[in-house]
């Protein structure tokens, strides 16, 4: 039997109630098939620094870097709560961007996916999304203006100042590119690449990089596209799009943007990958204001867990499953607060309802 260590990083706000329902699915997986998880609990983001004083402990690290895979939900707390971490503590810059260059998880992909019989909880127009949306955007994750040099100061005329330092290698740039090139041979094979080089050297370089690594895929057909373009798109025409690439900053952007053209960025999980280890989380935030009420929707916190099982485990089968499991929760006329505007008759379920009915339907696949 094998055996899989995954470090859980539960995080803030809504993240422990939706990755209970993450281990609930989990559990039913190790129950039907010839695997055993063991999972350890670590502390992660702004509960971390109330408890320990360091949102991303050493003690996590070292979990964390045991791991087979890494299972992380959502930080960060309410804008009064924040105020009371000091500025590099607080989540985003004192956990997730440190846990990224710790791992070196340099790509980010997250699938933009709702299937035909989902239609309605976009708020396009259905003549425009038609057989559904089956996008995945590939994002570099570990460079760019995130991780560049930062500066804040006062000028010779005592006015404050801010600089910050977009910053790639072509080393970089290139590795991205190759994880989106032949995730591209395995659909359509397509590749739009998104950038900005009317204005920016960065993405002059990028598109250099992209022409040379073209070479080595010539069954791809590469579009450009400038990202403001590639905004309006994703709202007029998106299912013109199979495979998009993209640097850190762009891919933050458009791929909260693609939450918004599903219905929910609760639909949204994600993979972050290195060459050694992967974290799996959602795509949104902890949401505080929700925290607690039971009506988060989990369904990116347990496609976090589909598509750690296929991209980490290779259980490809299993992962479907899970696919399949909650699509069909949507299908039999269930749906969870956020997109309970889509049609009246739906039947609204909890956050731990959700779950159950995944394990349910999951146990009968």
């Amino acid at each position: 039997m094998k055996n899989y260590n995954i470090a859980i990083l539960s995080g803030d706000g809504i993240g422990p109630e939706i990755m209970k329902e993450a281990i609930k699915v989990l559990n039913v997986v190790e129950s039907l098939s010839k695997v055993r998880f063991t999972l350890t609990q670590a502390d992660f983001g702004a509960n971390a620094y109330f408890k320990c004083g360091d949102s991303f402990p050493q003690a996590t690290k070292r979990i964390c870097a045991a791991a087979d895979a890494i299972l992380k939900g959502p930080v960060g707390l309410g804008y009064e709560e924040t105020q009371k971490i000091p500025v590099d503590q607080q989540p985003e810059r004192g956990a997730i961007l440190p846990l990224r260059t710790f791992l070196n998880t340099y790509a980010n992909i997250r699938p933009v996916y709702l299937p035909k019989t989902l239609n309605n909880f976009s708020p396009l127009k259905a003549e425009i999304i038609k057989d559904g949306i089956d996008i995945v955007m590939v994002r570099e994750l570990v460079g760019g203006l995130y991780f560049g040099n930062k500066e804040v100061g006062l000028t010779k005329s005592g006015k404050r100042y801010v600089k910050e330092t977009l910053e790639y290698d072509e080393d970089q740039i290139k590795q991205i590119l190759l994880v989106a090139f032949n995730i591209a041979m395995k659909r359509k094979k397509v590749l739009h690449n998104i950038h900005k080089s009317n204005v920016l050297k960065s993405s002059v370089l990028w598109n250099e990089v992209l022409a040379e690594v073209a070479i080595e895929f010539p069954e791809v057909e590469v579009k450009h596209q400038l990202v403001d373009s590639a905004a309006t798109f994703l709202c007029l025409n998106p299912t013109m799009f199979d495979v998009m690439v993209m640097e850190n900053m762009f891919g933050d952007i458009l791929s909260d943007q693609a939450g918004g053209i599903l219905g929910s960025l609760g639909l949204m999980p994600s993979a972050c990958l290195s060459d050694d280890i992967a974290y799996y989380e959602p795509s949104h935030g902890s949401a505080p204001d929700i925290a607690g009420k039971n009506i988060a929707n989990p369904y990116s916190m347990i496609g976090s867990v589909a598509m750690m099982l296929e991209y980490s485990f290779g259980m490809i089968e299993e992962s479907k499953k899970i696919w399949q499991a909650m699509e069909n929760v949507f299908v039999q006329g269930y749906s969870t607060a956020e997109l309970s505007h889509s049609a009246d008759e739906l039947t609204i379920l909890t956050t731990s309802d959700f779950g159950d009915k995944v394990v349910e339907i999951l146990k009968n696949l």
